[in-house]
């Protein structure tokens, strides 16, 4: 199975910053334009477009030198992003400082480093964001104005858009990073869940292939086996009678072999892709039916005296289960139980434990992909990916998931809730009436 790692950052293409470049080298050039031309206000024109045409020109020899479509290195990023954000610093130096306007430009470049960088490259290029803002702000040329002097203004007003221009970096970046790193977080968990269901409906299509193949193969081979039994009784004896003889037993072993794969596969064909309730639930705790010092407890309570065996097969539905009757074995004490109830509209299956129950922190984030406080009060692990994957297939096949703990005694329990619609094959036959509920247990 392929691993996923929610901690490597989204790589952007060559092509998406040098889009951005060209916009801020096209909004540049207009802004100086309208200021020096339009509203009449002197500036230093020939510096500001040899810093304009020095971004123009490390953007066309990226735009021919590289495929628009070339994912960037995380040095590259930090890179281009540290050269954006010296060029408009340089701009704002002889253009006011951070008394000019367009001083916000250099939040974007703090912004897009967050969103796309690990934290440690991300805050080297916030690093050079807020010396960049620290330095204009002590050091800069006059702010282009009417009067010779230029415009100045008082030095606590300076510090108050330093501040406020450090608070924008802080806030944005920070926000950029969460979103991002939750983004991260969803692909990778969605991946493994993608993942866990392919490998899942490859397993139940290999159970139906041997199904199908144990059907098809047993005509033919008892066929074999009633020939090779009357040939048996006519050949005398001697060397060729024990050939017809092996030829009967290997037959005979081979339909004991064929029984078995018939009785495995569950989802080769249209007889196959039935499931009974009873069924469903042993297939989903059929891996930790033996776990050592644990219990598993099977409870039907029906509400109208119907047991649904006309349920469609769903991988999604076997997997879900097993990944929650999972957590349940792992922080139970001793016991484990499925309990399963319906009526004539809907069908609740409940998985609890004795354990010591879910920690109210973690109960606020269950059910996203990796959640910062998810772990039991043993200390036995989380209940992050597992209960996500979970949770998003059961939700493909109707679920509907709620959780607790248990009021009049330790442990959790899980519900999936479905309308039964959606899972039975033919909603008109339900099966036959159960008397009353059936307890199994197995160790």
């Amino acid at each position: 199975m392929a691993s996923f790692s929610y901690d490597s950052p989204s790589i952007l293409r060559l092509g998406t910053l040098t889009s951005l470049r060209w916009f801020a080298v096209a909004g540049q050039v207009i802004v100086l334009a309208t200021v020096r031309f339009v509203l009449g206000f002197e500036l230093p024109v020939g510096p500001v477009l040899a810093l304009i045409a020095a971004g123009a020109g490390v953007n066309l020899y990226a735009t021919f030198a590289f495929s628009p479509a070339r994912p960037l290195s995380e040095r590259e990023i930090v890179s281009y992003l540290s050269f954006d954000t010296l060029q408009i610093s340089s701009i704002l130096f002889l253009t006011g400082g951070i008394n000019n306007p367009f001083s916000l430009w250099l939040i974007m470049q703090a912004m897009l480093a967050s969103s796309n960088l690990p934290l440690r490259r991300a805050s080297l290029v916030i690093g050079i964001v807020i010396a960049s803002l620290t330095f204009l702000a002590l050091q800069h040329q006059p702010l282009p104005w009417t009067t010779a002097a230029g415009f100045s203004l008082p030095r606590i007003y300076n510090l108050g858009i330093w501040t406020g221009l450090m608070l924008g970096v802080a806030f944005t970046s920070a926000y950029a990073y969460r979103v991002a790193s939750e983004h991260r977080k969803l692909t990778a968990a969605l991946g493994a869940t993608q993942s866990a269901l392919s490998r899942e409906e490859r397993l139940s299509a290999l159970d139906g292939l041997a199904a199908a193949a144990a059907h098809e193969l047993g005509t033919p081979l008892g066929t074999i086996q009633v020939t090779a039994h009357e040939m048996a009784s006519e050949v005398p004896e001697g060397p060729l009678r024990e050939d017809a003889e092996l030829l009967v037993s290997q037959a005979k072993r081979c339909q004991k072999i064929l029984k078995r794969l018939s009785q495995s596969g569950q989802a080769g064909d249209a007889v196959h892709n039935v499931i009974t309730l009873d069924t469903l639930l042993r297939e989903a705790a059929r891996p930790f039916l033996e776990t050592p010092g644990k219990q598993i407890a099977f409870r039907f309570d029906s509400d109208s005296g119907a047991v649904p065996d006309q349920m469609e097969r769903r991988p999604e539905a076997i997997y879900g289960l097993r990944n929650l009757i999972e957590n349940a074995v792992k922080y139970a004490n001793n016991v484990v139980e499925l309990s399963a109830s319906w009526d004539d509209q809907v069908l609740t299956v409940t998985v609890s434990d004795d354990g010591p129950g879910i920690p109210s922190e973690t109960m606020i984030r269950l059910g996203e992909p990796y959640p910062r406080s998810g772990s039991r009060a043993n200390g036995k692990g989380g209940l992050g990916l597992g209960f996500f994957i979970a949770k998003t297939l059961l939700e493909r096949t109707g679920g509907v998931l709620s959780f607790g703990n248990h009021n009049d005694r330790s442990g959790a329990w899980v519900g999936v809730t479905w309308p039964l619609a959606e899972l039975i094959q033919n909603p008109t036959s339900q099966g036959t009436p159960r008397a009353q509920p059936e307890e199994v247990y197995a160790t």
